[in-house]
C-alpha cells in the first residue's frame, strides 16, 4: 500500500483569507491530505482565540474530509512528525516573504531531515492580502467580503461589533475616487 501524502499548512489564520484557501485548495491537488495547523504560539496579538480560529477554518472546509484542522503549540517539525506528515506547505505572496520562509525551511530541515518544505506562489489576485490587512479594513467598517470566505464575515462582524448590514454593497451610483 502506498504511503499517504500528507502536508501540514501552518499559520495563525487570524482570520483565514481567500489567499489561504487558495493555497489549501492547491495543496489538495498535490497531497492526499492537508492538515491546517493553527498555531497557538505566536508573537502576534490575535483577534480570534485559538478555538475560534480552528472553528472558522473548519466551517470553511466542512465540505471535505481531506482537510484536517488541528491546533498546535510547540515546534512545527514535532507536530508534523506526530501526524505523519512529510511536507510543510507554505504560501508565498512576494519576494519579501521568501527570505523569512527560506530561513524557516532550512531550520526545519536541520531539526527534522525527513521533512520537506514546498512553497506555492499565491494566485496573483490574492498577492496583496494578509490577515493583518483584513483585520485593519474590517475594524474600520470596510468591505472585506472579496478577501475572505463568506463564512468568515459573521465572525468579523461580531468581533468588531459591526451592524448586521455590514458589509454594505456599494450603490450602483457610487464611484471610487483615487
Amino acid at each position: 500500500m502506498e504511503k499517504k501524502r500528507i502536508a501540514v499548512y501552518p499559520g495563525t489564520f487570524d482570520p483565514v483569507t481567500s489567499g489561504h484557501v487558495c493555497i489549501i485548495d492547491r495543496g489538495l491537488e498535490l497531497f492526499d491530505e492537508v492538515i491546517v495547523a493553527v498555531a497557538q504560539d505566536s508573537n502576534k496579538k490575535t483577534l480570534f482565540s485559538l478555538e475560534e480560529r480552528v472553528e472558522i477554518i473548519r466551517e470553511v472546509f466542512a465540505f471535505t474530509d481531506r482537510i484536517r484542522v488541528i491546533p498546535f503549540a510547540g515546534l512545527l517539525v514535532d507536530f508534523a512528525m506526530r501526524h505523519h506528515a512529510n511536507v510543510i506547505l507554505r504560501g508565498l505572496r512576494a519576494v519579501s516573504d521568501f527570505d523569512y520562509e527560506f530561513q524557516m525551511a532550512l531550520l526545519n530541515r536541520k531539526l527534522q531531515n525527513d521533512l520537506q518544505t514546498i512553497f506555492l506562489m499565491s494566485d496573483l489576485r490574492w498577492m496583496f492580502i494578509s490577515s493583518t490587512n483584513v483585520r485593519n479594513i474590517a475594524s474600520l467598517g470596510g468591505d472585506v467580503s472579496s478577501l475572505v470566505p463568506a463564512s468568515v464575515i459573521p465572525h468579523l462582524r461580531s468581533a468588531y461589533g459591526l451592524p448586521s448590514s455590514w458589509p454594505l454593497e456599494k450603490a450602483s451610483g457610487d464611484q471610487d475616487h483615487a
